[in-house]
């Protein structure tokens, strides 16, 4: 039996919900799972459909993290578990156990500064597990030069699920929703400085005038949307940029398959950055290319020039640039195309061998 131990697991969404639900499903098709997962709204409907054994626990997070612990130091010394599969270096922390551990980093929770009190736990936590499983060489970089023992650290990439089927009626909703509208730009993903959003307006503002008919679809939420839908107003971009937020999956999906590029070139913000980018591969399993940063681990998920478009993302006219180039002579057809091809490796049937390698 393993335990995966994880603070994000679906009904609640995102994308690192998203990963441990796929991980955990994949992995319960060859092993026993038994999973310890936070409190959700609505978890008991979810959980009940499941063929493995989820225990939630709840209360205030401090409390919570602490409850958890015990919980599962209980489980261990009753039960004959082979290993622990934690999301995160706290999931970890307060677990006592010979038992062998792996821990995923993703990026921007262990990147702080050297020497700081939160540098030393991560430290601690990751220098004492089995396998360090970082989403991207980059992740894997920033983790070494962070002090993680660089023999302890792995690199296996996120993996995605098949792709859904289209809905039709969803289909003929962005139909009428986007019109003759062309070319189509879509970026998925909470509004926040490190996504960039900012920049892709400011180019769009440029590439108006090569492509009256453009526009550019933006679903999610965040901190930074007032911000802006501002700045779409001072730029008078409402014709060219459309928000979406607490849509149905089918039609996020729908929105995606009907776009030519996904655009996110992210950017390192403070201390947050872009570990891997799974929304790139999510696209490219409906042929969509991708614009990605050069900052953060955008290149395991992008072939520049070949499935899409490495860029700096601090600099406007690379933005620019770079769109114009996927566009002109609807290069982003010859991409979309390499794309599909290239994410086959990313399905979670393909990535769980990998896992099995460092499990055995």
């Amino acid at each position: 039996m393993y335990l995966i131990v994880t603070r994000a697991f679906p009904p609640e969404l995102g994308g690192m919900q998203s990963l441990m639900w796929g991980l955990t499903k994949e992995m319960s098709k060859n092993f026993m799972i038994k999973v310890f997962a936070d409190y959700q709204e609505g978890h008991k409907e979810f959980d009940k459909k499941e063929n493995f054994s989820i225990e939630r626990v709840g209360g205030i997070k401090f409390l919570r993290k602490i409850r958890k612990a015990q919980l599962i130091n209980e489980f261990l010394k009753e039960n004959k578990v082979q290993g622990i599969i934690a999301d995160h270096w706290k999931s970890l922390e307060l677990i006592n156990t010979d038992k062998k551990k792996y821990c995923l980093i993703h990026g921007k929770e262990i990147n702080h500064p050297k020497g700081s009190s939160l540098n030393k736990r991560v430290i601690k936590v990751l220098n004492n597990v089995e396998k360090v499983i970082a989403n991207s060489e980059y992740t894997k970089n920033l983790a070494i030069n962070n002090g993680v023992n660089k023999d302890k650290i792995i690199v296996i990439n996120p993996g995605v699920n098949p792709v859904q089927e289209l809905n039709n009626k969803s289909l003929e909703k962005v139909e009428s929703l986007l019109k003759i509208k062309s070319p189509r730009l879509i970026t998925v993903s909470r509004f926040d400085k490190r996504k960039n959003h900012e920049k892709i307006i400011m180019a769009l503002r440029n590439l108006k005038q090569l492509y009256p008919d453009i526009v550019y679809i933006c679903i999610g939420y965040g901190d930074e949307e007032k911000n802006l839908k501002k700045l779409v107003q001072e730029l008078n971009l409402n014709s060219q940029v459309m928000f979406f937020k607490d849509i149905s999956n089918d039609l996020k999906n729908a929105l995606i398959a009907k776009s030519n590029i996904f655009v996110m070139p992210s950017i390192i913000h403070k201390t947050s950055v872009e570990g891997f980018g799974i929304a790139y591969v999510e696209a490219a399993q409906y042929g969509v290319p991708s614009l990605g940063g050069k900052d953060g681990g955008a290149s395991d998920a992008i072939i520049h020039d070949k499935t899409g478009f490495i860029c700096d993302g601090n600099i406007l006219d690379e933005i620019y640039s770079s769109l114009n180039s996927m566009i002109m002579n609807k290069k982003y057809l010859e991409l979309g195309k390499n794309a599909k091809e290239y994410v086959s490796k990313f399905q979670w049937k393909n990535i769980l061998e990998d896992y099995k390698k460092i499990l055995s």
